[in-house]
């Protein structure tokens, strides 16, 4: 079910013309709730007085004092991170700056597979065999209850650092309550003495923060650049609201990469032809973060960081065709087993559950949470996908607005091996005999109600198609960088004339139309929605006909079909030809 709404706000707001952009691009924020001037204007031009006081975390003065005691006596350190974007570039971050400052440092990524998510056991273990003193962990630890109190048994330091939701149970008195590791210190916003006033960073997010500081004490100030990049690719790639904080990390650190110097990044952007200059939220959140995933998926993420760290250009270069060639591999798994689980779901008729469990043991675990968000996007339900692991279930859960799928899952713990994540995504594991009643459990949540399935989306501004010019498309890119929180601005339009229809793609699955504007133009557009259910609620609208004729490579000035639609624009650079190309979001006969 899906509902549109126009985003139409009345306030009128003095001076924007000192701005010099479109008076429509100015309304698109005014109709996100920018309430004044000064909002738009900190908004388009942000700068660093927007960063917040990292001493406000809990445990930050803590932290620096383990860090600098373990730098003066030489003490060993090592830095446990994650498989996922977010923690390779947060060892990265990490462990650059530690160098930098002169920690004696190394660092560990668990095998997906092997290891499953975060510091565990073994690292442990390990850790103690090797001499370490401190362990900082990142992007993960805020759920390691047994293992940190292992580590502490040890002898061994911990500081955490991690962005994840904090777990919760209820006290004796019916309560409930937060609950951390016992380690020695943590730097995580989300607990609930902390004052720290942004609470939207990611993993890498944090160790920019933290390092940042140390970088300062060490009067090596002029490093922090170099980091900004970094940060804002795990930030895209964890999908954080960009906004306040994050929207500068980003801003700044784009910048920095379409003119980055480090051969690694350097690397992974030729060998996906991308063009420096050109590089926006979408190539890093579609191109190069989809690759350094896929390390971890299917290889060791550890390569990841070997690129990063890379000091030869022509090596790099190599290892980054591998990485991609990876993958593309993964591309074609993830696809071949999000068929199955639709063929799966469809049997089964779980599209009709409130919340999505599936259950297919020939999709590789890596996967699962790639394909539960597509599952997600198809059905708009929260969707967990689940295959066989290591003597358990394993498997990853994506969820709709309005639905805390976190907060469901800690309400079925006692059926969970393990489980962390976020309100929107989670990892877990279980036993096979309690995927049937951990589905029915969740099915029979009252913390899900029919309203939560309406899919509504905002409209920032009702905009004929024959309005567009380059001014207002140019202005529109004064928003970016887009992403969650943030996202690209919809447009809307009414009864346009579907003049043409035509397959394209390697699989056939998208679609090429001409469009006519109510004053008899035509426009090209490209839709890369689901071709199959346009091609049928055109069919169930307008008859099979119909669909010949459109598909017929004749262009039917005279159509009878027309559609409202919903829609995004972009300047296109090709061989320094611009052309503006327009992009059908969603769409009503």
């Amino acid at each position: 079910m899906e509902k549109w709404i126009l985003r139409n706000r009345n306030t009128v707001i003095e001076n924007l013309d000192k701005l010099k952009i479109s008076l429509s691009v100015c309304k698109i924020l005014i109709n996100r709730e920018f309430k004044n001037f000064d909002q738009i204007n900190d908004y388009i031009n942000p700068t660093k007085e927007i960063l917040k006081d990292a001493s406000k975390f809990k445990d930050f003065f803590q932290v620096i004092e383990i860090l600098q005691n373990t730098k003066l006596s030489n003490k060993k350190i090592r830095i446990v991170g994650d498989y996922d974007v977010d923690g390779i570039i947060s060892i990265y971050i990490l462990y650059t700056t530690f160098k930098d400052i002169g920690l004696n440092v190394d660092f560990v990524i668990p095998d997906r597979i092997k290891d499953g998510y975060g510091i565990n056991l073994k690292i442990v273990e390990e850790a103690k065999e090797d001499g370490i003193d401190v362990i900082i962990t990142c992007d993960n630890g805020i759920a390691a209850f047994d293992v940190i109190q292992r580590a502490r048994d040890l002898g061994i330091c911990v500081i955490v650092t991690d962005h994840h939701d904090i777990q919760n149970k209820i006290d004796e008195d019916g309560n409930l309550i937060l609950i951390v590791p016992n380690a020695n210190a943590i730097i995580n916003h989300k607990q609930e003495d902390c004052e720290y006033q942004f609470k939207k960073l990611c993993g890498a997010g944090i160790c920019f923060k933290l390092c940042s500081e140390l970088y300062k004490i060490y009067g090596m100030e002029d490093r922090i650049e170099n980091l900004y990049q970094f940060a804002a690719i795990a930030t895209i790639c964890d999908v954080m609201d960009l906004e306040d904080e994050n929207r500068f990390i980003v801003k700044e650190g784009l910048r920095l990469i379409n003119s980055t110097n480090n051969i690694g990044l350097n690397a992974i952007i030729n060998a996906n032809s991308l063009s420096k200059g050109s590089i926006s939220s979408y190539e890093i959140g579609f191109v190069i973060g989809p690759c350094l995933n896929a390390l971890g998926r299917l290889e060791s993420a550890t390569k990841g960081l070997d690129l990063l760290l890379h000091n030869d250009a022509e090596k790099a270069y190599d290892l980054a065709l591998e990485i991609k060639d990876l993958n593309d591999k993964r591309k074609s798994m993830t696809l071949e087993g999000l068929n199955e689980c639709i063929n799966i779901i469809e049997e089964n008729s779980y599209d009709k559950s409130k919340v999505i469990v599936v259950y297919n043991e020939n999709i590789h675990e890596s996967i699962a949470g790639i394909i539960a968000g597509r599952l997600k996007e198809k059905y708009y339900r929260p969707t967990i996908v689940l295959t066989k692991g290591e003597g358990v279930c394993k498997g990853s859960a994506r969820s709709i607005e309005g639905i805390n799928i976190f907060d469901l899952l800690c309400d079925n713990n006692e059926l969970l091996t393990s489980f962390g994540g976020h309100p929107m995504a989670a990892g877990l594991s279980l036993n096979e005999e309690n995927i049937e009643i951990l589905r029915e459990n969740l099915n029979a949540s009252e913390k899900i109600s029919e309203e939560d399935f309406i899919n509504t989306i905002y409209v920032d501004l009702f905009y004929p198609i024959q309005n567009i010019n380059y001014k207002f498309v140019k202005d529109l890119s004064l928003l970016e960088p887009f992403g969650k929180g943030n996202p690209k601005p919809i447009l809307g339009d009414k009864k346009v004339r579907v003049c043409s229809l035509k397959r394209i793609g390697k699989s056939q699955n998208y679609i090429s139309m001409k469009l006519m504007s109510n004053d008899n133009k035509i426009f090209d557009f490209l839709y890369f929605g689901d071709a199959k259910d346009f091609d049928e609620n055109l069919e169930s609208k307008h008859g099979s006909e119909n669909i010949k004729k459109l598909y017929s490579g004749k262009y039917m000035m005279d159509s009878k079909i027309f559609m409202d639609i919903l829609y995004e624009v972009k300047i296109d650079n090709y061989n320094f030809n611009e052309t503006i190309k327009y992009f059908l979001i969603k769409y009503r006969f």
